[in-house]
């Protein structure tokens, strides 16, 4: 679902910043890097459509197995997998071998301004680094990360002007991309009734909203808060094409602890204190009691 609203919000944003745009491209170089950035959100999307497509067919057989499976539980994170030790049990160990890339759509660009091949290599290289392989290229690999996909290029500045209208925009492409998502019934339970309650009632439409991502971005851990690896799906595929993101959401950490909790969400999305209500934990046990 993480993929679909960063599809959406995509071409809200695409669409409103273009908009705004004082000088107006030629039409065919438009045309060509619109159709490059539709095929690299393509490739995206078909992956997590096959993705789902895999995790919904699933037989009581697996289900079985599951139960018998140590790491079925067991969460690694990016560029590790669940292997089992000696005693057998589930640890966490460096992907071994990343598939071949040569999709230039593959690309990603990390925080030390370094194209990759794909994002296993450059966590798989962090996992290395961390544990102190000998393939751990070089120290600063150890905090490596994905800063957004494709190839490295230059970013410009978030003018003042813009980082004014980001929460304004932000609010509207959250309630948008909620919006699709109930139409398409892809929302869970709680989350439609949010949705259904924003239709109903105009003066909860930004903050159900708002609420919403913030319960769908805290992941791993589900602890109420929400950290910068957490708000990877949103930040990383748009920063090429949305520059004001990345400064928009470092804005949002009021005590720069690296976290963001409901409130600093709150608050850097224009909710006054009283609009902020926890709504997390009641996502939390419906998911709990589907198994998930």
């Amino acid at each position: 679902m993480k993929f679909i609203f960063v599809l959406l919000l995509c071409f809200i944003l695409c669409t409103d910043t273009l908009a705004k745009k004082k000088n107006v491209r030629d039409e065919d170089e438009k045309e060509i890097e619109d159709n490059d950035k539709k095929d690299e959100l393509d490739l995206i999307a078909d992956d997590d459509a096959e993705e789902n497509e895999q995790k919904n067919e699933v037989t009581d057989e697996e289900k079985l197995q599951t139960l018998k499976d140590p790491c079925a539980e067991h969460y690694c994170g990016a560029g590790r997998i669940c292997a089992l030790n000696d005693q057998d049990k589930p640890i966490c160990e460096c992907v071994p071998k990343c598939p071949v890339e040569t999709d230039e759509r593959r690309k990603v660009c990390s925080n030390h301004n370094e194209t990759w091949s794909s994002d296993c290599e450059v966590y798989r290289m962090r996992c290395l680094c961390n544990k102190n392989r000998k393939e751990c290229l070089k120290n600063k690999y150890n905090h490596v990360h994905v800063n957004y996909y494709g190839a490295c290029r230059e970013i410009p500045e978030c003018a003042k002007e813009e980082m004014e209208d980001f929460p304004r925009r932000m609010r509207e492409w959250l309630f948008a991309v909620m919006q699709e998502l109930a139409r398409r019934h892809e929302l869970d339970m709680y989350y439609m009734k949010l949705e259904e309650e924003a239709e109903e009632d105009i003066s909860v439409k930004w903050v159900n909203a708002i609420v919403w991502k913030f319960c769908d971005l805290d992941a791993h851990p589900k602890d109420r808060a929400v950290s910068r690896h957490e708000l990877f799906p949103i930040r990383a595929p748009l920063l090429a094409m949305e520059h004001c993101i990345a400064p928009f959401l470092d804005s949002c950490d009021l005590d720069s602890d690296h976290i963001i909790n409901l409130v600093e969400w709150g608050t850097c999305l224009g909710l006054k204190e009283n609009e902020i209500e926890d709504k997390c934990k009641s996502v939390r046990k419906i998911q709990e009691r589907k198994g998930k």
